[in-house]
């Protein structure tokens, strides 16, 4: 094939692609793009033939999507070379002419080069070529080849294997996909509810000689015709969406990117609401027709086993005069039991509930209760004997995960619950939230059944005895359920989800402590975990301050378990042990408080000293040797710090209480909850830019800073930390650290030098498609000369110590910090000291120097004078 040839034949291809690409802009027509670009190609590949052509007898066959006569702006083009006999030398010169010139023209080829044999052969060891052999399609050269090939394969498919196979590809590939069609971004052709589940009901339905079309298989007693109308209006739709991301993305794209979902929301014509963006509402749609392919590849992959496999059925068997079991799997007397007594809808979970021996609902049973959701209306929901049977699910010992999770799938628990419904689907673009409202509400549910698992006390040990001894725990999957329902409205969403909760509990006549319960929980959900990251649980008074919120144990004790179980579900990257202890140590002081006095400052420091000086007596020094260390210290330094971090701190440095080199000490807390740091050194500007300097380089994660300065001017400063992600060897780090810090510290630049700047890491990608504008709070402390800096910002790599930087330059002294990571968020908060903050000039020019560090691209005039 001459260059010219090429050239030509190349052009000629792309302006016919250009031109049935305009054309579908013109008309929106997913399925006649996909052929039109289907025949496109299949005319220059024959082109490409008369001047690279096959073996002798041989034949190009499509396969795979191409085969089946789709073919996506930036799909693969799979074709397969069927040899009738195995190639020869003259063979492999054109074999490799062929696939030289397909690369040539631009082609993104998958080719395969065999005989029928090798098909057979390969097509018995890996499903995934069995498939794509089924749809096998004739392009050129030898027609009774490939015709050949598709009576072999049919006469040795065995379709009971091939379904099994298919399932077990399907389970993967979900788990693949974390088990959910709801992630932030989903994979439209491969994630649960996408193109790819309507394809495998598709392939099993031709491999049983059940249909080898949509139509076909719709005239069958296997589909409705509403559920073949929602199949078709739900293919359709997802092709339309694959072919956008190609063409938004100018290459193959399955994914629906957070860099992609505001200009495919563009495309599809949405526009912002009030409290919501027009991304959010296409991810909403996104969601509810992935729910529908989820819904229906469950009922029909069900009704294709129970086809496939009759004798699997079991002893038939009768549960009551409404249910029975078949295929041990929950089913009705009457096929139009729900129609009849739409009661049941939620009696079958309840039945599911009161026995284990069930492995789920029947194909039967799901489709009918898919198709009676609609009775649920408002005489349904008012009817008390569903009220009752709804606080009956919730109450069960057993299986109110797996009901509410089936609920949700077959779109019963949305109709029970209006607002629910509203937050079905709905996206979090708040950094730290990686599911949607509904699947994080159904995750807090999990979370809060976990701790009642033997199992799982281990993993929970106080959230473990804390829901054995509580009376009604059931009344926190309430709370669970409404936490976070009134999100997307506007408003404070804790205060309207309190509404709705109060409400709810009228209607299921829930007694007054129970609402009163109820609705503190999903009022002060965000209370707890607010105290515990980000105030001072050394300061008796912010421990007092929360447990006027909480009055009583019980309402302290459900609001411990609800706030642990919100955390955990929020993203596997918020939570943390050390987390963990904050809220556990918030816990134990609380309940101290509920039944102590008001915080006396003087009392406090008593305690605190008496505490320490009895761990300092167990470790063998006297107390003479303690006075030298201690009397250089504060008061402040003692309100700052706990009994076991006093004594700590006083056998290290008791003999060393005037060291001229850095003293470094680190152990583990708890249960590799973190790495606590302990810093002795002459004081500095730089020294706490040179310590996150340190920890910035070595990827490991401040979580609380606290500052002190004795009265002899030495500086020190505790750290708790967190290792990079996956490490887990504590011990090992805090030798490291030990030795690496004192060695960075000693070698750091003369306070006249100028401090390198951080190498500024990138932003997620979620973080610059929906940013968070970089706010910097400063309040005076009306308890002492501090003040209160609070920043929230997008998080990346060498954050803090940019902003350590700004401190050192405007000589702003650190007292404390609070360091609060959630997601692709931070929240940090910072008890600050320094003679600019007293000089309005001075304190906006600090302010604008913080804003720029905390936004991406730092202006260049700071950059220069840093």
């Amino acid at each position: 094939m001459t260059f010219a040839h090429l050239h030509s034949l190349r052009d000629t291809y792309t302006q016919k692609r250009h031109n049935v690409i305009e054309s579908y802009r013109r008309h929106l027509r997913p399925e006649a793009l996909l052929t039109a670009l289907r025949r496109v190609t299949d005319q220059t590949l024959r082109e490409i033939l008369k001047t690279a052509p096959l073996p002798r007898d041989a034949a190009l066959a499509a396969v795979g999507g191409y085969g089946r006569g789709e073919l996506y702006p930036y799909s693969d083009i799979d074709v397969l070379i069927l040899l009738a006999h195995e190639p020869d030398s003259e063979d492999q010169v054109r074999l490799e002419k062929l696939v030289a010139a397909l690369w040539d023209l631009g082609f993104e080829v998958g080719h395969s080069v065999r005989t029928i044999e090798d098909c057979r052969r390969e097509a018995s060891n890996d499903i995934t070529v069995e498939t794509a052999l089924m749809e096998c399609r004739w392009l050129a050269g030898s027609k009774a080849l490939p015709a050949q090939l598709a009576d072999t394969m049919a006469s040795q498919r065995d379709p009971r294997a091939f379904f099994q196979a298919k399932r077990s590809e399907m389970q993967q590939r979900h788990a693949r996909h974390q088990d959910t069609p709801y992630a932030l971004e989903p994979n439209c052709k491969e994630a649960p509810g996408g193109l790819r589940d309507l394809m495998v009901l598709l392939w099993i339905a031709q491999a049983s000689g059940i249909g080898q079309t949509w139509r076909e298989i719709g005239q069958t007693d296997l589909v409705t015709p509403s559920e073949y109308r929602a199949l078709r209006r739900a293919e359709l739709a997802f092709k339309r969406l694959r072919i956008e991301l190609h063409l938004l993305a100018g290459r193959r794209e399955d994914r629906l990117l957070f860099d992609l979902q505001p200009s495919l929301a563009k495309v599809y014509g949405f526009e912002a609401t009030r409290t919501r963006r027009p991304s959010e509402l296409l991810m909403q749609r996104y969601y509810w027709a992935a729910r529908v392919v989820n819904q229906l590849n469950t009922i029909l992959m069900q009704t294709f086993e129970e086809r496939l496999f009759p004798e699997t059925r079991g002893e038939w068997r009768a549960l009551d005069d409404d249910f029975c079991v078949a295929y041990n799997r929950l089913d009705t007397q009457l096929p139009d039991a729900f129609e009849r007594n739409p009661t049941l809808l939620l009696r079958a979970f309840l039945v599911m509930q009161e026995h284990a021996e069930l492995t789920g609902l029947s194909a039967q049973v799901m489709r009918a209760m898919w198709h009676a959701r609609r009775l649920i209306d408002t005489q349904f929901r008012r009817n008390p004997i569903n009220r009752y049977l709804f606080i009956q699910i919730l109450q069960q010992p057993r299986g109110i995960v797996h009901a509410l999770r089936r609920m949700t799938l077959l779109n019963i628990l949305p109709r029970y619950l209006p607002e629910f419904r509203k937050i079905v689907g709905q996206m979090q673009h708040d950094l730290f939230h990686a599911y949607t409202v509904d699947q994080h509400i159904l995750r807090v549910i999990r979370n809060i059944r976990r701790f009642t698992m033997p199992e799982h006390a281990q993993e929970y040990p106080l959230a473990s005895q804390l829901i054995a001894d509580m009376e009604r725990p059931w009344l926190l999957y309430i709370a669970a359920l409404y936490h976070d329902i009134a999100k997307g409205r506007g408003g404070d969403h804790s205060e309207l989800g309190a509404r709705d909760v109060r409400r709810f509990c009228k209607n299921h006549n829930l007694d007054k402590d129970d609402t009163a319960l109820v609705e503190f929980l999903v009022r002060e959900h965000l209370t707890m975990s607010k105290f515990a990251q980000k105030r001072d649980l050394t300061d008796a008074q912010s421990v007092h301050e929360f447990a006027r919120y909480v009055k009583t144990e019980r309402q302290l004790a459900a609001l411990y378990l609800l706030t642990v179980a919100d955390i955990r579900g929020t993203s596997p990257k918020v939570w943390n042990s050390w987390k963990g202890k904050l809220l556990e140590d918030l816990y134990h002081l609380t309940l101290e408080a509920l039944g102590g006095a008001q915080p006396d400052t003087g009392t406090v420091l008593a305690q605190r000293k008496q505490a320490a000086s009895s761990e300092i007596r167990l470790m063998g020094l006297r107390d003479d040797a303690r006075d030298t260390f201690w009397k250089v210290l504060d008061v402040a330094y003692f309100l700052r710090h706990d009994a076991s971090e006093i004594a700590w701190h006083t056998r290290h440095l008791y003999y060393r209480v005037n060291a001229e080199t850095p003293i470094v000490k680190a152990r583990v807390i708890g249960q590799n909850q973190g790495l606590q740091i302990m810093v002795y050194a002459k004081d500095r500007p730089d020294l706490f830019v040179a310590i996150c300097a340190y920890f910035d380089q070595h990827t490991l994660s401040i979580q609380d800073a606290r500052i002190h300065t004795t009265h002899h001017g030495w500086a020190l400063d505790s750290f708790i930390v967190l290792l990079p992600s996956r490490d887990t060897d504590y011990r090992s780090w805090a030798s490291l650290v030990e030795h690496e810090l004192t060695d960075a510290l000693q070698k750091a630049l003369p306070n006249n030098a100028e401090v390198p700047r951080p190498v500024v890491g990138r932003m997620s990608r979620r973080s610059r498609v929906f940013p968070i504008v970089p706010n910097v709070e400063l309040q005076p402390d009306e308890n002492s000369k501090s003040w209160r800096l609070a920043v929230t910002a997008s998080d990346r790599p060498g954050l803090l110590y940019s902003l350590a930087q700004v401190f050192a330059r405007h000589d702003i002294n650190l007292q404390m910090a609070k360091v609060l990571t959630l997601g692709d968020r931070v929240e940090d908060v910072f008890i600050i000291q320094g003679d600019a903050l007293e000089h309005p000039r001075a304190q906006l020019q600090f302010e604008r120097n913080l804003l720029a560090r905390l936004s991406d691209t730092p202006n260049p005039a700071l950059a220069h004078s840093l």
